[in-house]
């Protein structure tokens, strides 16, 4: 079985967030909760569902990650892209580098 982590955005602004080993949502996927067997990603699945129907996540997933020394490292490119932030510059920064050009 791969390693999972439960995975989701924060309700208040849409933050990602991981679940940790004590029940708090983190913001690093370093910080995650490692599920390494099935009773470890049923009760992962329990925590997110208990945390979407309190209104505090939305979009929670369980994610296959693989384990290297620099941590957990999501294999999908979408879960990358949320652990690591975003591939491009956010639009506000660009637009203040396009004024600054002209």
């Amino acid at each position: 079985m791969k390693t999972k982590v439960l995975t989701a955005n924060r309700l208040s602004d849409g933050i990602s967030v991981w679940l940790g080993a004590d029940g708090q949502w983190v913001f690093s996927i370093k910080d995650a909760f490692l599920a390494r067997h099935d009773e470890a990603v049923v009760a992962i699945e329990a925590a997110g569902k208990q945390a979407l129907d309190d209104n505090s996540v939305v979009d929670v997933n369980v994610i296959d990650v693989e384990e290297t020394a620099s941590g957990p490292r999501p294999f999908r490119l979408r879960e990358r892209i949320r652990a690591e932030g975003p591939s491009i510059d956010y639009a506000p920064v660009a637009a203040a580098r396009v004024s600054q050009a002209a």
